[in-house]
Parts: C-alpha cells; structure tokens; sequence
C-alpha cells in the first residue's frame, strides 16, 4: 500500500470500485506497467477491456491466462504498431466493435531512443509517445463523446507522461524539427531530450483534451521510477542517468505492480472525476497527488504552446 504522506493511501484490491458494465481500452498492455494495470482492473469486473501491443503471442497468452481468473470479463487483444498513424487508425476502427467506451488508458510508449523517424516520417519517440496516442484518442473519441452522454457517464483519458518531461527542449516543442534528423539528434542528451518533448507532449495535450472536451475527464500522469523494460533494456548510459538520479534525489524505483497505481487511481477512483475533487487537464504524480501547479514547468503550463501543439496535430491526423 502506498505511503499516505506521498498521496492517497491506495490499494488496488479494495479501492477500486466495482466496474461492471465499464468498458475499457488500454495501449500497451502486454507487458510492464499496462498489463499490471489490465489485471487489475480485470479483478473488478468490467464487461470489456481491449488492449493494444505489437506482440500477438504475448497478447494471446495473456487473453488466455486471465480468462479463468475472469470469466466474467471479455478481453480482447488488438495487435497494433504504433510506428505507423495507419495502423493504430485501421486496427482501431477493425477490432473496436462496441459502442460505448469508458475509460481510455494511453499507457504505451518508448524511452531515450536513437534519432530514428517513424513509419509516417516523425521523430520515433514524439511518433510513438505522442502522435499514436492522439490518433488512438481521435478514432476513439465519437464512442467517448457519445458514452458521456448517458446517464452518471464518468467517462475518462488517462495519459501516460513521465516527470522526466523536464527534458524538453529550452522552446518546449521544436515543430519544425520533428520530420527530420534535426542538430538535437548530435547532442550529447539527444534521446532524453526527445523523450521529454514527447513526455511534455502529453501533458500538453491532455490540457487541450479538457479544454475541447469538458464532458471527459482527461489527466496525465507520472507513474513513478518503473523498473519495466523501458529501463532495464535502455543503454547504459540512460540506466546510469536513471539509477544516479534516483540515488540522488532519495527516489525509490518500484515494480510494475506499483507503476500502474497512479494510473489505476486516475482512471478509476471517484475522488480523480473531474467535479469531484480532480482538475480536469491536470498532471498526477503517484498517488494521487495533484501537481500541475508544483511539478510542472511554465512550457508544461503553457495554454498557447498546447493550443499550437493540438493545431499541428490535427493537421498531422487529418492527413492519415
């Protein structure tokens, strides 16, 4: 259970509430902090729960796995690659076949990767992190927008960002360095500055999400120092940077099991509603602990940088 001075007292077995008839879509769920967060949220009964990944026997064995544990709950595995605007587009629009859609997790992502261009021609990590989720929130929003309609929705998007954030460029965001093998790839701290922009990338659009529509919940969050795969097989010299930073600055890195907390208290609790006690477009450190206003910096909080990111990225989309 997490400490109580560090946020809400949180348990997953007892303070989730019952799900039942909730319908749920997580990216990245195969492994890591999605699937811890996908097990959890199966042990509290939802009608439904689709969950993305590029790995198809992984998503299988995990179906497979949690379908005697959970009778009562349909799970559905929607391979997708996230490199490619197309692909989460088509896969979406395939094997989402249900008609309402309560809580939305944005859970994939990579970390502090090379200078590499998506299949769509976007720097890897913006790609990925950024772009993938805002097409995936786009196909799914008409199903989002049309649940928070019925009576007692509590519709919601839970964006997955980091803290390390802070990485960004001076700037915040370097649009017109994002298609292209840009000077930042040369630097030194390239792959983390990339990761930040990406991770400010998310936080900024969440604020547009609650800005555009009221009607949902939409929050970012940190879900803590993950000993996931993002870290244990990045390079050596980002575990360094990640292990040293830590030490440092006193910070416990924990398991997946406790990584999917903060998210599981976003997308669930009734405390973490917008109009009852969360602020809509805000950024969560775990558990529960608002800190838009004492975490983020003036980029992350900046409303005409979100507004020109959420411009450019439907102009992005729209081309797809």
């Amino acid at each position: 259970m997490a400490d109580a001075k560090a946020g809400v007292n949180f348990d997953p077995t007892k303070d989730i509430p019952d799900l039942s008839g909730k319908v749920i879509f997580i990216t990245g769920g195969t492994s890591g902090i999605g699937a811890s967060t996908l097990k959890s949220l199966a042990a509290h009964n939802p009608s439904q729960i689709y969950f993305t990944g590029r790995n198809e026997a992984s998503g299988s064995a995990l179906v497979s796995s949690l379908k005697t544990s959970y009778p009562s709950t349909n799970l559905t595995f929607i391979k997708t690659d996230m490199v490619s605007l197309s692909s989460v587009q088509s896969s979406i629009r395939t094997h989402f076949t249900n008609t309402r859609l309560d809580i939305l997790i944005c859970n994939a992502g990579i970390m502090a990767q090379p200078a590499t261009l998506s299949a769509d021609g976007y720097e890897i990590q913006f790609a990925v992190n950024h772009l993938a989720h805002a097409m995936t929130i786009r196909t799914l929003l008409p199903t989002l927008l049309a649940t928070a309609e019925q009576p007692e929705a509590d519709v919601r998007i839970i964006t997955l960002s980091s803290r390390g954030y802070r990485f960004h460029p001076t700037p915040g965001i370097l649009f017109d360095e994002l298609s292209s093998h840009s000077a930042i790839s040369r630097l030194f701290l390239g792959p983390r500055i990339r990761y930040g922009q990406s991770k400010l990338a998310n936080i900024l659009h969440t604020t547009s999400l609650a800005s555009h529509y009221p009607r949902i919940t939409s929050l970012s969050i940190h879900p803590g120092v993950v000993s996931t795969d993002l870290v244990t097989k990045s390079s050596f010299l980002n575990r360094w940077m990640i292990y040293a930073g830590c030490w440092v600055a006193g910070i416990r890195i924990v398991d997946a099991e406790e990584g999917a907390w903060n998210t599981l208290w976003a997308a669930t609790n009734p405390d973490a509603k917008a109009g009852a006690g969360a602020r809509n477009g805000g950024f969560y450190m775990p558990v529960g602990i608002d800190g838009t206003e004492s975490v983020l910096d003036e980029r992350a909080k900046d409303k005409a940088l979100a507004e020109g990111l959420w411009d450019w990225t439907e102009d992005v989309l729209g081309k797809v």
